[in-house]
């Protein structure tokens, strides 16, 4: 086994870029998981958010 830094598969989390504020307790996020080697940039993904109650764009945070 490996260790975790030189995984191939990461997982990530999405964050709503419409509702994400500093501060803000109900940002809506999601988690998925990539392919570091296919994907090096950011992945983005539309999801429903559940505070903005339509389908946004959701970016990877680092």
């Amino acid at each position: 086994m490996g260790s975790k830094s030189k995984d191939v598969r990461i997982v990530i989390t999405l964050e709503c870029t419409e509702c994400r504020q500093a501060g803000r307790p109900g940002v809506a996020r999601y988690s998925s998981s990539k392919n570091r080697r296919n994907n090096s940039a950011r992945m983005e993904l539309k999801k429903y958010c559940r505070y903005c109650r339509h389908h946004t764009a959701f970016r990877e945070t680092r």
